[in-house]
């Protein structure tokens, strides 16, 4: 019976994590480029009272064990890279992915960062930056006042007309072996890690890369309704394990009761 209320307690508290990873997908449902999250969970180590196989003399074995679980505990959390709704908001320097492939930031120490976030601005110097004022790497060039006819094709190509002629540049997304195992750092970015592999850059639209979308915008792919149905799966799993622990302090009361 104490073994129940162990095992019982860990799984609310599995099923707490798990509604904070609910809650948190439901929060960001209208966050730009942002990746549902799953929790996943594994079972604990068993107590094994009789081992399968085991010799029960005059070659008699036992055909199955007898084993009792611990509960259950999170493990990770899996972010699903699915593509994202695009929608059309007509801005010059709004770009979605369509595909595989993330936009790579400059950070303020220097580092990099990616992000499927391609709500772009230009800063008084003309930088192409993030919504927070990171540089936006991968061959955006700066975009000098008076441009006009500012075009990003599918493939990345950047046009635009100036006083001095029509300028050309090309733009690279980043890529990852592992996108899973990139680190979630918020602010819609990303950091690569020992998991995830090192940032392989190439071409939009070629050799696996994503097309851009000039004046699109690529929305959470998180479905409310997916989530809901999660979130009452999470709760029902908590109260049934709330109800084990009731159940097993009521044995226990009623052992000692005999005892007396």
């Amino acid at each position: 019976m104490l073994r129940a209320l162990y095992s019982a307690a860990a799984g609310m508290e599995s099923q707490q994590m798990n509604l904070d990873v609910i809650s948190n997908n439901l929060a960001n449902v209208n966050t730009n480029g942002y990746k549902m999250s799953k929790l996943q969970f594994q079972d604990l180590l068993y107590q094994t009272t009789r081992a399968a196989g085991a010799d029960q003399g005059a070659g008699n074995q036992l055909p199955a064990s007898l084993q009792i679980g611990q509960g259950s505990a999170p493990i990770s959390t899996e972010r699903i890279f699915t593509q994202g709704n695009l929608t059309q908001t007509g801005g010059n320097l709004d770009v979605a992915i369509q595909g595989n492939g993330f936009f790579e930031v400059q950070l303020p120490d220097g580092t990099r960062a990616y992000t499927r976030d391609g709500s772009f601005k230009s800063n008084s110097q003309g930088t192409i930056v993030t919504s927070d004022g990171y540089p936006v790497q991968g061959g955006f060039q700066p975009v000098p006042a008076g441009a006009t006819n500012i075009s990003i094709s599918a493939s990345g190509q950047v046009t635009y007309t100036t006083a001095s002629g029509v300028t050309n540049s090309q733009i690279q997304l980043a890529r990852f072996n592992n996108p899973g195992g990139l680190d979630a750092v918020g602010h819609n970015l990303y950091k690569e890690t020992a998991a995830s592999g090192t940032a392989e850059l190439g071409t939009p639209a070629q050799n696996g890369y994503g097309e851009l979308q000039q004046g699109y915008l690529e929305g959470s792919n998180v479905s409310v309704v997916q989530e809901m149905v999660n979130l009452i799966l999470a709760q029902r799993a908590y109260e049934v394990n709330s109800k084990a622990v009731q159940a097993a302090d009521e044995m226990m009361q009623q052992s000692n009761n005999l005892q007396r």
